[in-house]
């Protein structure tokens, strides 16, 4: 969990925008695009299901799960969470199974009050645990994080009474827009390569 101060002007759109996931999957598209094509994508989901505020991370690995694509690898549910106490053991392993891994770093967030609610998504790294003052290593290339509460004071007792409604409707719309984005781009990488190759064997 962190607080949702960026320098980098992120895409930020409330969750009950009409055309929230088409937004993500735009932006999402355009940085996945950007993207050397030979770089395996890797989705870390970071948070815990002790907490309500901080198991969007968790929330959202569990959705993607259940899609069972060989589009990306996928660390973080509720079942077996990334959190504090395993996430550096979590990017080493990443880094020796993948080569050159393209990470997405999803974790939830706190901020102002007229935040509550919105959904974050920029190049960089999240940097979890900045909310509740832990030190812990920034992840992903790029990242995307939903502001579930107000931060500023007795953060960990505000993450403890943060609505379930609100977190699961965030993680739905997250989880969506993720692989629908990542499943458009790799659709569109591989008949673009197709296409190169046939025209080769043409000359």
């Amino acid at each position: 969990m962190k607080l949702s101060f960026w320098g980098d002007s992120p895409l930020k759109v409330p969750h009950t925008d009409p055309n929230v996931v088409g937004l993500l999957v735009h932006r999402l598209t355009s940085l996945l695009e950007a993207r050397s094509h030979n770089r395996p994508i890797v989705v870390i989901c970071i948070g815990t299901d002790r907490s309500t505020g901080d198991s969007l991370g968790p929330l959202i690995g569990t959705s993607l799960q259940k899609y069972r694509s060989s589009h990306f690898s996928l660390y973080g549910t509720l079942e077996d969470p990334v959190h504090a106490m395993n996430l550096e053991d979590t990017l080493l392993e990443v880094n020796r199974r993948y080569s050159k891994p393209f990470v997405i770093g999803i974790d939830a967030c706190l901020g102002q009050v007229a935040s509550v609610g919105c959904i974050q998504l920029g190049s960089g790294p999240v940097r979890p645990g900045a909310g509740v003052n832990k030190d812990l290593p920034p992840v992903g290339d790029i990242h995307m994080t939903g502001i579930v509460n107000v931060g500023g004071f007795m953060e960990y007792f505000v993450l403890q009474n943060t609505r379930l409604h609100l977190v699961m409707r965030m993680a739905d719309i997250i989880a969506c827009s993720l692989f629908s984005a990542i499943t458009q781009t790799l659709t569109l990488s591989s008949a673009t390569l197709s296409q190169t190759a046939a025209a080769e064997q043409q000359i």
